[in-house]
């Protein structure tokens, strides 16, 4: 393309790209960026048009157009994709790879953290009374026991989590 057309194009393009551009719901550079493309096809196979600034202005309005339909036919979904449902296979592994992991991090914490962890994250909804009972600890120490057991399994995972 040249660089004299280029330069010619570009005020007016900028200009006609940002009046049609919010009417038809897209960025005004995305639309300069299709007009460009349209003209560098038009050389490429026909050569520089006769009236650029005529062609242009039509180019503009050619592709809001466009754009408009898009997005009149384009609909989101109302839910999500059937594919990102969270009992489809890829994401149960992915939930039962992640609950791998927390549980070999809370295997390899000192001292009674790994009982009290798992007490906590129990499939049966222990209370604290409940949990302090099967330690052998006062349900008072229960809580800055807790506090000390997740501060060392964050900074267990932390690196882990870094390194993804």
């Amino acid at each position: 393309m040249s660089h004299d057309l280029v330069t010619s194009l570009r005020p007016l393009l900028t200009a006609e790209a940002s009046a049609e551009a919010y009417a038809s719901g897209v960025e005004p550079g995305d639309l300069e960026q299709a007009v460009w493309l349209r003209l560098l096809e038009r050389l490429q196979a026909d050569g520089p048009p006769h009236d650029p600034h005529r062609w242009l202005r039509s180019a503009v309005r050619t592709e809001a157009r466009r754009t408009r339909r898009t997005a009149r036919d384009e609909r989101p979904y109302g839910t999500e994709p059937a594919g990102a449902a969270e009992h489809e296979p890829e994401q149960l592994a992915l939930t039962a790879a992640r609950h791998r992991a927390l549980r070999d991090a809370v295997r390899r914490l000192p001292g009674r953290c790994p009982r009290l962890l798992e007490a906590l994250l129990s499939p049966r909804d222990l209370t604290y009374r409940e949990i302090a009972g099967e330690l052998g600890i006062s349900q008072g120490s229960l809580g800055p026991e807790r506090s000390r057991c997740l501060g060392c399994l964050r900074r267990l995972l932390t690196p882990e989590v870094a390194a993804r």
